[in-house]
């Protein structure tokens, strides 16, 4: 099934992306002159099927975590693009709407215990926003938060313990229990697993797919680990100095990845069988300032199949396979099945 327009809204999808944009200001000199930008993301689209999981991969300071935040307006405003969620374009929401609609779109953060309260118990932590909301009863307050936390792996006791009384693993189910107390539709999971063990990454990837299954959730799960990100999503974005160079459905994208960018990140997959020789692909110099990104595709600098097209003119997206998109030259004379 091809993609929607950009301006089209279809149901099934309950978030549209069409080419989100966020500069950051760089200012110089005694009066602060705007001297230039940081171009943190820079024409990002996709679309989020309900109850499913995007991945979204990429080398540090490709703007993973700013599209997460920005879509969620945790960044101030945007500085183009749409993003629609649910057929509202979130940034055309008053504050007051936004603030309904925060109980339907929450965060899990990176670092479980820079983003808990140390001065909060952990039972204040999870039920403040359910009291600021109204979500249930004051008579119901305590067993409805016992029960998010018997979801999340907690106990009741827990609720009078503070962060720095719980081991890294249990700060994140905290996190988690906080994130769904608001019986949220979406959620942005930036890195969840990334500062815990290996072991206790497993014990919360389990978590959340069984939550997701329960609650119906969807996710949009940022990540560096690209085999966490097979394993967890159902579509898969790669983000390369602002751009998604590509993104489809995760089996399609990990057969078959087409952008050269894809390729080399792929190619650091580690293969877990010492008889399998990898074909590492080695990315060659390094990547460009998001300040001052080179003209034409962004990658071309590192890309080894470099055209003259490549550094002038700035690809399309195309649907080269149903579902599959990719952001790259290579594909020009490729049919673009989106436009059929």
């Amino acid at each position: 099934m091809s993609n929607p327009s950009p301006f089209e809204y279809d149901p099934q999808y309950l978030l549209q992306v069409k080419d989100l944009k966020k500069y950051f200001p760089i200012k110089d000199g005694l009066l602060s002159r705007v001297v230039g930008h940081v171009k943190a993301v820079d024409g990002v689209t996709f679309n989020l099927k309900r109850g499913t999981t995007m991945g979204l991969v990429g080398e540090s300071g490709c703007g993973k975590t700013t599209t997460g935040r920005t879509i969620l307006r945790l960044n101030g405003g945007k500085t183009g693009g749409q993003v629609i969620f649910d057929g509202k374009e979130i940034y055309d929401l008053s504050n007051k709407e936004m603030h309904d609609y925060r109980t339907r779109m929450q965060i899990i953060f990176q670092d479980p215990f820079s983003s808990l309260s140390p001065r909060l118990p952990v039972g204040e932590i999870i039920g403040e926003a359910v009291r600021e909301h109204n979500l249930v009863p004051r008579s119901e307050y305590n067993d409805y938060l016992d029960d998010i936390m018997d979801k999340c792996g907690l106990q009741p006791f827990h609720k009078e313990r503070y962060p720095h009384e719980f081991s890294g693993g249990q700060r994140q189910r905290i996190c988690i229990a906080r994130a769904l107390a608001l019986n949220p539709e979406f959620v942005v999971c930036d890195e969840p697993v990334s500062a815990l063990d290996v072991s206790i990454q497993a014990q919360i990837i389990n978590l959340l797919q069984e939550l997701q299954e329960q609650m119906n959730l969807t996710y949009l799960f940022i990540s560096h680990d690209l085999s966490v990100v097979e394993h967890i999503s159902d579509a898969v974005g790669v983000m390369y100095l602002g751009n998604l160079m590509e993104y489809g459905d995760t089996e399609d994208i990990f057969k078959n990845p087409l952008h050269p960018y894809t390729k080399a990140l792929f190619s650091a997959i580690p293969i877990p069988d010492p008889n399998v020789k990898m074909n590492r692909i080695v990315l060659e110099g390094t990547i460009p300032s998001p300040a001052n990104p080179p003209t034409g595709c962004k990658f071309h600098t590192r890309c080894k199949n470099c055209m003259g097209i490549c550094k002038e003119v700035v690809p399309e997206q195309k649907e080269i396979e149903p579902g599959h998109f990719v952001v790259c030259h290579l594909y020009d004379d490729a049919k673009d099945i989106s436009k059929e």
